[in-house]
């Protein structure tokens, strides 16, 4: 997908940055024919403009950090001393750079990409940080799609941790300058399907697994698994009182210790590097682990904490939200990283206050993202991004980011409010644009419930539905919020063990749940109505369908719910709760998509094509072929009151007026 780069107007606004332009100002207008009537697709620009980022690493007095959801792929490096942006280096593959390390003498940036399933470019990287304006050095890749940690030994071999396709469990790999060889050190635990931190000494390497995405069913627990360098054989040394981890996610060195981080149990391990047997536990966990003296330091977002090892004490270093830090480490009497919310943070540690530097005001190169969910109302559209909200207004053309933590997976506007299911382990959050205030969130998700996938709002009872799936334990929950009162409930697998609520819409008082299994056996594509006043089953349906429910829409009496990967649309009378038909959606359909109901039709997007459906005939045509949406986690399309569409072409926000 080609990324048009347009130059931002303007500098500023509420929470970030802010494009003000004239009412429309570059946007543009175009027509397509669907043989009956017309369809206007007006162009309002690229929908969210940020710099993002996953992954950084000091480097003496520059902090590198790696871009996520940017195309290219590149990595700044912030200078903290001038607090400007002083380097910069861009990557021919890969969509987001989640690990970066540099070598003992500080000659070589070594970087890891995160790669989309089709990618063929390489997934590691090397710059050379004394002579940066030159281009990144390709190096052989690992045998996995993606690198999600990577670290240095002290004698230059790098190691590598990551994966990314649950059918090959992921490998240790190992990288040798010398001989410029790329090679894999064998997979620990077949049951894995993550691998997300590696430490190493120059006797061992320290390989965390476990199943964080995709997880549940068979799927491994969190392991710790200890190379011997000298014979490559690896050891399970988490201690078993942690053994229920869903997995290792974070390793590090802190001197003679091994801070890790086995995920789900609200601790820190750390163990002595020369005795694993020996290990002390900190009463919380966390990630981006450092040491100055006798205190470690560590990342439990939003915050920084700091263990005393002498005193046992455990105490929160500031109190502002700094979001999500994708690093940390010792600078002086400061501690540094980059916030996944666009800054660098800087923290005395005397001191115990934070300071924030606006990237893209220190000049970071900001860029069009991949978009996540999308709501229009009130004359505003919504679009998420990383730790953003992209606030469009309709009457002006002025765009508004809006900070909020994690992503907005989904949104809808109700009552000129809009509401926004956050990955993740975050829920649900409100914006109120009239009230002058900061997103806050509503409703927090039962514990494990951390991927929301759609809301949607009942004029009926006044009341928010969002869906939810566990990553680590499989299945899903609804939740509910009553604005007028501030209620909140949620129930845990309302479908079942293994199906999450993938898809949600409401109508006349019920909310409709669409099921979707990732796992071998078990229904495939349930629907349950529910009562949202009371979060009580009403009826469940199973069309018997041979992949998930992607999306639900309601017309006409109807019931439309779109199959994923089997590109048919059930569609269920509601008054009987039979199956009319299956509509065959194969010509348009993929995998994911989205379902909105507007002006008395069905409209929907797949990956490719904006659609509609009559809900009376029950014909399927198509509005707007090659719409081609640069969406992060799924196509979305959303409807205002008056109807008008919201999707992306590319990464563009588009307005569809179809006029049947």
């Amino acid at each position: 997908m080609k990324i048009t780069r347009r130059e931002l107007l303007t500098l500023g606004g509420i929470g970030g940055l802010a494009l003000a332009a004239g009412p429309f100002a570059a946007s543009s207008a175009f027509a397509a024919d669907t043989g009956t009537g017309h369809t206007d697709i007006l162009d309002l620009g690229p929908a969210v403009v940020q710099f993002s980022l996953m992954s950084g690493v000091r480097v003496g007095d520059v902090l590198y950090i790696g871009s996520r959801n940017l195309s290219p792929a590149r990595v700044i490096g912030f200078d903290i001393p001038t607090r400007a942006v002083v380097s910069r280096v861009d990557l021919p593959s890969g969509y987001s750079i989640q690990a970066l390390d540099a070598d003992p003498d500080g000659n070589w940036l070594y970087i890891g990409m995160l790669r989309r399933d089709d990618e063929t470019g390489t997934n590691l990287y090397r710059w050379h940080l004394r002579n940066p304006k030159q281009a990144v050095q390709a190096l052989p890749a690992t045998g996995d799609r993606d690198v999600r940690a990577l670290t240095l030994s002290p004698d230059g071999i790098v190691f590598v941790a990551g994966g990314g396709q649950t059918q090959n469990p992921p490998s240790l790999w190992a990288y040798d300058p010398a001989t410029e060889q790329t090679t894999s050190w064998g997979v620990p635990d077949p049951g894995a399907t993550i691998a997300q931190a590696v430490a190493a000494t120059d006797s061992h390497v320290y390989f965390g697994t476990g199943s964080v995405l995709a997880g549940g069913g068979t799927a491994s627990r969190g392991r710790l698994w200890a190379y011997d360098r000298s014979t490559r054989t690896p050891v399970d040394i988490l201690p078993a009182e942690f053994a229920g981890s869903d997995s290792v996610s974070a390793v590090e060195l802190v001197g003679d210790l091994l801070a890790v981080a086995p995920h789900g149990l609200g601790k820190t391990v750390l163990l002595q590097l020369d005795d694993p047997t020996a290990y002390t536990a900190i009463p919380k966990t966390g990630a981006q682990y450092t040491r100055k003296d006798d205190t470690i330091y560590f990342v439990k977002v939003p915050n920084v904490w700091a263990w005393n090892l002498t005193t046992k004490k455990l105490i929160q270093m500031e109190t502002d939200n700094l979001g999500t830090l994708w690093a940390l480490d010792v600078y002086g009497d400061t501690l540094v990283g980059p916030s996944a919310n666009g800054f660098v943070a800087q923290i005395g540690i005397a001191t115990r206050t934070a300071q924030a530097f606006d990237l893209v005001a220190a000049g970071a190169p900001a860029g069009p993202q991949l978009g996540m969910g999308i709501a229009a109302g009130g004359g505003v559209v919504y679009t998420g991004g990383t730790a953003t909200l992209a606030a469009h207004a309709l009457a002006t053309g002025a765009v508004t980011n809006i900070t909020l933590d994690g992503e907005a997976k989904d949104a809808v506007v109700a009552n000129g409010v809009v509401y926004t299911a956050q990955y993740n382990n975050l829920g649900m959050w409100a914006y109120d644009p009239s009230s002058g205030q900061a997103p806050r969130q509503v409703v927090a998700l039962p514990a494990g419930q951390n991927r929301p996938l759609d809301i949607a709002w009942d004029d009926a009872s006044g009341i928010v539905i969002m869906g939810a799936q566990s990553d680590t334990k499989g299945g899903g929950c609804f939740a509910t919020y009553e604005p007028a009162t501030g209620r909140s409930a949620s129930r845990v697998n309302p479908i079942d063990a293994q199906q999450m609520v993938r898809a949600v819409a409401v109508a006349d008082g019920v909310a409709y749940l669409g099921g979707d299994n990732i796992y071998p056996t078990g229904p495939r594509s349930t629907i349950v109505a529910v009562d949202p006043r009371t979060g009580s089953e009403l009826w469940r349906l199973d069309p018997q369908q041979p992949a998930g429910i992607a999306a639900l829409a309601v017309a006409n009496g109807r019931l439309f719910a779109m199959n994923r990967q089997a590109g048919g649309i059930v569609v269920i009378d509601i008054a009987t709760r039979q199956v009319v038909t299956v509509i065959d959606g194969s010509a348009v359909l993929t995998d994911f998509g989205a379902l909105v109901s507007a002006r008395g039709y069905v409209y929907g997007v797949s990956d490719s094509t904006v659609f509609r459906i009559d809900p009376q005939t029950l014909t399927l045509s198509t509005v707007v072929a090659g719409i081609d949406g640069g969406w992060y986690s799924g196509p979305h399309i959303a409807a205002d009151e008056s109807g008008y569409l919201y999707t992306l072409k590319g990464t563009d926000l588009v307005r569809i007026d179809d006029v049947v």
